[in-house]
């Protein structure tokens, strides 16, 4: 098993284990909250109980002959209710009353008359002038007969001569203890599933844009004849592929197979060079100036590596900053008259003219909060940029302007502009274009470190054709206010 399996399924047993410990914990809170319920209604019928005992008690004895009667009637009610998924028929309450020493002096069953009570927690509790309850079984063994009990004192001239204890079944509530239960897991196994199958359409979506679905109705939209059978596999095919990009989106395999990938590509032709150059050096009989021009390619192509190897670790680091950590007022106009005056010599080189045009008014005193040091390094590289496309004899014009809210900085060259096909790949990683004047390739990570050092800022970066031939860059960023 590989490891990027083993963290996908890491992460599969972290999400089944928290979603089980959820609905264990809701599963097991469902029984209380039914019992605290069944217990608030306890308590008012025990105290109704009472007061009707209370109106037959006389000089502190107390008279229960009007209750066996009552109850009699009771229990032997004909009726019909259908609550939701449970049907009643018949009235499972139960009473009994005590004397004050908790002798029972009347059991609505009739089953513990004169039976000593006083150790059960309802009886004695109540008969203390505190809240008394208690749950116990009928049978011993049996957890379906449990039955709550809550007291309520009898009182006469405000002392308490006795007490009432109602009782009721916890299986009659219990149907509806179980009823939620099954629903409770049905929603949330049910919803953990949807979870996932959205995850799963999700990270498929993001790994291949055009999705599963697509490629599967146009594979079917090409077959001569359907069988079943045939679309059947190729669907299983399917819906495996894309577990198997969700497991890669997860484990961030394609991100880094993205990196290995190009920048393998990059370094491909340099090293071929070098290897093609070290195996004509070995020969003795070269020629003095072609082992220089050799050496030469070698220093060149080697230099180049360690170009694309520098890039990356800056753009890497680049895009593992979430936020700039360190800030402060950029001025604009001052930071591209260095960088201009810094161009200089080697714009000069190829006689190109390097020209800064700052908009009088507010442009002359734009800043911006930022990083001086990136905001350097973003507008060098766009006038780099400039100069290797810019023809021998001509120029380059850097712009800044602002508005209400933002600073425009534009460098324009006089170059052949931006191929059509090229358009939306300048800012690829790796991606670059041949110099007109050296038909070389640079690194190709420019544009992407300007572009995350843009966002960055909280700003944009964009580069096409000018009106009048060239290309221009323009970097947007928010301005302060003045």
């Amino acid at each position: 098993m590989t490891r990027r399996t083993r963290i996908f399924i890491g992460i599969l047993l972290i999400y089944t284990a928290g979603i089980a410990f959820l609905l264990y914990r809701v599963v097991s809170d469902i029984d209380p909250r039914y019992r605290e319920s069944a217990e608030e209604s306890l308590v008012e019928t025990s105290q109704l109980v009472a007061s009707l005992v209370e109106q037959d008690v006389i000089a502190g004895a107390i008279n229960t002959a009007r209750l066996e009667p009552l109850f009699r009637t009771l229990y032997a009610r004909e009726f019909s209710a259908q609550i939701y998924n449970l049907h009643k028929n018949r009235v499972e309450l139960r009473v009994y009353v005590t004397d004050r020493g908790g002798r029972v002096m009347f059991d609505s069953l009739g089953r513990h008359l004169g039976a000593d009570y006083s150790k059960w927690s309802d009886v004695s509790r109540t008969l203390a002038g505190l809240y008394g309850a208690r749950t116990s079984r009928d049978v011993d063994v049996d957890p379906r007969t449990s039955v709550m009990y809550v007291g309520a004192p009898i009182r006469w001239n405000n002392e308490i001569v006795g007490m009432v204890s109602v009782g009721k079944p916890v299986q009659s509530f219990g149907q509806f203890v179980e009823d939620a239960r099954a629903r409770t897991i049905w929603v949330g196994v049910g919803s953990a599933l949807a979870l996932l199958l959205l995850a799963v359409i999700v990270s498929v979506w993001l790994v291949r844009p055009f999705g599963l679905i697509r490629d599967y109705w146009g594979w079917v939209r090409a077959q001569r004849s359907l069988s079943l059978r045939r679309m059947a596999r190729r669907a299983v095919d399917a819906v495996r592929s894309g577990f198997s990009e969700m497991r890669d989106t997860l484990t961030g395999r394609n991100y880094v197979a993205d990196y290995v990938q190009t920048f393998t590509h990059e370094v491909k032709s340099p090293l071929s060079a070098i290897r093609g150059a070290a195996e004509l050096l070995q020969e003795p009989s070269m020629p003095h100036e072609e082992r220089e021009r050799f050496l030469a390619n070698i220093a060149r192509e080697t230099q180049r590596i360690q170009e694309i190897v520098d890039r990356m670790m800056e753009l890497t680091a680049l895009e593992t900053r979430r936020a700039l950590e360190r800030t402060q007022p950029v001025a604009l106009a001052p930071l591209i008259e260095d960088i201009a005056t810094g161009a200089q010599s080697a714009a000069a080189q190829r006689n190109i003219r390097v020209q800064v045009n700052v908009r009088e008014g507010t442009g002359a005193n734009a800043s911006v909060e930022g990083d001086p040091f990136l905001l350097r390094r973003a507008i060098s590289n766009l006038l780099d940029n400039a100069i290797d496309f810019s023809p021998t004899g001509s120029e380059v014009l850097i712009n800044l302007e602002t508005t209400s809210r933002l600073a425009r900085v534009s460098v324009r060259d006089r170059g052949p502009g931006i191929p059509d096909y090229a358009q939306e790949k300048v800012f690829q990683k790796f991606y670059s274009l041949a110099r007109p004047h050296s038909q070389k390739k640079s690194t190709g990570l420019g544009l992407a470190f300007v572009k995350e050092i843009a966002a960055l800022h909280h700003g944009r970066i964009e580069l096409g054709n000018a009106t009048r031939g060239g290309a221009v860059a323009t970097l947007t960023l928010p301005l302060l206010p003045a």
